[in-house]
């Protein structure tokens, strides 16, 4: 249920203040198609949008797209590209925007004692910065010939999401542009029906209905205990607290049903990343930087830590994962280094309660049986125990079988689909997608 990818990073959607401070110097190649973006899109996540009922062309939409790439893969002061290398490599100043290395020692100056940030005026020392290693992964996921994130994408037209063979059907799409900003991580609360929603807006939490309407934003973005710097995954305990792996500062924060924070963990992880409830007030999570899965067991209703408990290493940087209500088993999607100009592919384990290896199959294998490059981001068991995971090169949900069939291959949803990267099933059995392609949450149910 949780996410593989990053979609967003720090302060990528600028508003009207920013603008107004630094004059975009844009490159040759993005100067008309920036500014049709500009104008298109709101000012910035938490303005409003455009009024109810008022038209939106194929190709402000479009643009729209476009600028939130050029939001995410370039440095918003000097608007060139991030690399991996070298002076475009990204860095996160303390407040939790992003620059490239490049700019960041332009900002400090010859006596590289101390930079201001250029979008809240935050002052800090070079010796501050921390590699955005979510940027990074992202990067390595669209290799060195992506072409840039459109290309990872690819765009649907617009057209509507169609009946897919497995008989599911859009009951519901929340979200969109404006209300979500580059989401990364979605949930269902047990009992309500509620959906939990993390992504890179000014409050990183967004707890949905079951009809679709926002009932809270909690999670600010900032340093203080409770503030979220940069959200990756989020799960909701059976009691209703939501839990949450913050890349910013590599911690597991705990909020109550209200949005106050009651517990941050954050010695002993590298780079908390995808995590699911299990039972007794345990969180499993993966630590992708390390290698490693955890189990994190808390009385969530007194902010208390139980135990943190490495269960699993030797995995090759594990992102989402997910529980298995019913037998406890475990599946992890792994992310393989790249080889040469690969882009690297993704590897699905699944292991027993106790640890055990029960199957894995990694992207050469399912190819064997799809004839198509499949690159999971996101998996969950449905309520039979079957593996479902998102798949961004098909634009894919797809059912991968029970784990004691192991691998097999049945598509659930092959259309309307953009970027899917996180994956989870309400109490009443209906799946949803997280697409961040077009910044929604995609309800299905049986048709």
């Amino acid at each position: 249920m949780s996410t593989g990818g990053c979609a967003g990073v720090g302060a990528g959607t600028p508003g009207g203040t920013l603008r107004a401070l630094l004059r975009p110097r844009w490159p040759a190649r993005g100067r008309a198609l920036a500014s049709a973006a500009l104008s298109a899109r709101p000012a910035g996540p938490g303005d409003p949008g455009p009024p109810r009922g008022s038209g939106r062309s194929p190709q402000a939409g479009m643009a729209a797209e476009d600028e939130a790439e050029l939001s995410l893969l370039e440095c918003r002061v000097c608007f060139e590209p991030y690399g991996p290398d070298g002076q475009r490599r990204p860095l996160n100043l303390p407040c939790g925007h992003v620059l490239c290395r490049g700019c960041v020692g332009a900002l400090a100056g010859a006596e590289r004692q101390r930079l201001e940030c250029p979008f809240c005026r935050r002052l800090c020392g070079p010796a501050d910065t921390s590699e955005c290693r979510p940027l990074l992964q992202l990067l390595e996921l669209l290799g060195p010939a992506g072409g840039g994130l459109a290309s990872a994408l690819g765009r649907s037209g617009g057209a509507a999401a169609a009946a897919p063979p497995s008989g599911l059907g859009l009951r519901l799409c929340l979200g969109g542009w404006g209300s979500l900003v580059n989401p990364t991580g979605v949930a269902a609360c047990p009992g309500s029906g509620r959906l939990a929603v993390a992504h890179d807006g000014k409050k990183r939490i967004h707890v949905f209905g079951p009809s679709g309407f926002c009932l809270r934003r909690f999670g600010e973005r900032g340093d203080a205990n409770n503030d979220i710097k940069y959200a990756l995954d989020v799960t909701v305990t059976s009691d209703g607290h939501v839990v949450v792996t913050d890349g910013g500062d590599c911690s597991v924060k705990a909020f109550d049903s209200e949005g106050r924070g009651v517990l941050a963990v954050r010695e002993g992880f590298c780079l908390p990343w995808g995590l699911d409830a299990a039972a007794k007030s345990e969180v499993i999570l993966t630590d992708s930087e390390a290698g490693a899965l955890y189990r994190l067991a808390a009385d969530f209703q007194r902010g208390e830590l139980k135990k943190c408990q490495m269960i699993r290493s030797r995995l090759v940087s594990p992102r989402a994962v997910a529980v298995c209500q019913s037998s406890g088993a475990v599946v992890v999607v792994e992310h393989l280094k790249a080889r040469g100009p690969s882009k690297g592919s993704t590897r699905v384990t699944i292991l027993s309660a106790e640890m055990d290896l029960i199957g894995q199959v990694d992207s050469f294998g399912l190819n064997l049986v799809f004839p198509s490059r499949i690159y999971a981001t996101a998996v969950a068991f449905d309520r039979e125990g079957r593996v479902i995971v998102t798949d961004v090169c098909s634009r894919a949900v797809i059912c991968l079988g029970k784990p004691e069939e192991f691998p097999s291959f049945n598509p659930l949803i092959s259309h309307g689909l953009s970027y899917p990267v996180g994956l989870t099933y309400t109490a009443n059995n209906s799946l949803v997608v997280l697409d961040s392609g077009d910044h929604s949450v995609k309800v299905y149910s049986s048709t």
